[in-house]
């Protein structure tokens, strides 16, 4: 499992696959957790400005900033067997400010 910003998850996608299509017949999976703005991480190292703050989170469709917990439900969630059936994917965890199509 790996965890990427949105712009470095587009050039995830393809190696994400191979390595799905990899470890699939060892009964494994693969995906990359991309996360969107997170609070109380050092992602910025103490240069984002309280402009950028509001309009990261302003992006978002629930209206908030992510929790580290939000990433670690994921990766918990994608560990499960609930998620057995899930590989070769990219998951958005950002509140909607960036989704697909």
């Amino acid at each position: 499992m790996s965890f990427s910003s949105p712009a470095a998850a587009a050039g995830s996608a393809k190696p994400t696959a191979g390595l799905s299509a990899e470890v699939g017949p060892r009964g494994l999976t693969a995906n990359v957790i991309s996360p969107g703005y997170i609070a109380g991480t050092s992602f910025f190292r103490d240069r984002l400005t309280e402009q950028r703050r509001e309009r990261l989170i302003g992006a978002t469709h629930d209206g908030r900033a992510g929790q580290p917990a939000d990433i670690a439900e994921t990766a918990y969630f994608l560990a499960s067997n609930g998620a057995r059936h899930i590989t070769g994917q990219i998951l958005h965890v950002n509140g909607g400010a960036h989704t697909t199509r």
